[in-house]
C-alpha cells in the first residue's frame, strides 16, 4: 500500500451519497481480522454484494462503465466510529484518492495514514464533477499532490485543496510515520545528547 504520491490522473468511481459510515463502508462483522489483506473485497459490502454473495447489477463497483482509481464521494464521508479497517477497506480495493466536500476527521487522518488521500473541495465542484462522471463515466480527474490542485478534466476547472505539510511530505516519499522517524534517526539521536 505504500506508494508514492505525485500528479495522478485517472476515471473516476461516484459514490453521490451523503454521510456514509464506516459500517458502511466496511461492516462491523468483517473488523476482527488484524491483517490489510483482503479488506478491499469487503469495501462497501452490504451495498454491494446480496445475502448469498451473489454482486448487485446495480450498485456502482460492479458497473463496469465505472472504474479508475478515485471515489467521487458526497459530503461527510467516513462518518461514525473511527475504525481504521475503512481506510484499509478503500485502499485496498485500489482507490488513492477520494474526493469529497467533508470528511470526519478521523476517517480522513485514517486514510491518510493509510496511503490514500482525502481531497476536500466544495460543495459546487463536487456537484459539477458528478455530473461530469454522469454525463461520460470516461470522464478523468487529475490530482497533483505537488501544487494540491484538483481538476475536472472534462471542464478545466480546478479548486486548490488543503493537507498537512508533514503528512504532504510522506505521501510523495513514500513513507509512514516509522519510516519518517528512522530517515530522521540521527537528528533525533544528536536532540537527545543535546538535552541531556
Amino acid at each position: 500500500m505504500k506508494q508514492k504520491f505525485d500528479v495522478i490522473t485517472s476515471t473516476c468511481v461516484p459514490l453521490p451519497l451523503e454521510n456514509v459510515d464506516t459500517d458502511q463502508i466496511i461492516p462491523a462483522r468483517f473488523l476482527k481480522a488484524t491483517d490489510k489483506a483482503g479488506f478491499g473485497d469487503n469495501l462497501f459490502r452490504d451495498w454491494r454484494y446480496n445475502a448469498d454473495g451473489t454482486p448487485k447489477k446495480d450498485f456502482v463497483l460492479n458497473d463496469p462503465k465505472y472504474g479508475g482509481c478515485i471515489l467521487v464521494a458526497g459530503k461527510n464521508f467516513g462518518s461514525g466510529s473511527s475504525r481504521e479497517h475503512a481506510a484499509w477497506a478503500i485502499a485496498g480495493y485500489g482507490f488513492r484518492v477520494v474526493i469529497s466536500s467533508f470528511f470526519a476527521d478521523i476517517h480522513k487522518n485514517n486514510e491518510l495514514n493509510n496511503f490514500v488521500l482525502p481531497v476536500v473541495v466544495t460543495e459546487p465542484f463536487l456537484q459539477e464533477l458528478f455530473k461530469s462522471i454522469a454525463a461520460n463515466p470516461k470522464t478523468e480527474v487529475e490530482v497533483d499532490l505537488p501544487h494540491q490542485t484538483v481538476t475536472n478534466k472534462a471542464t478545466g476547472k480546478s479548486e486548490k485543496f488543503e493537507i498537512n505539510a508533514y503528512k504532504k511530505h510522506c505521501l510523495m516519499n513514500g513513507l509512514d510515520d516509522i519510516d519518517y522517524l528512522i530517515q530522521n534517526k540521527d537528528k533525533i539521536e544528536a536532540w537527545e545528547r543535546l538535552n541531556k
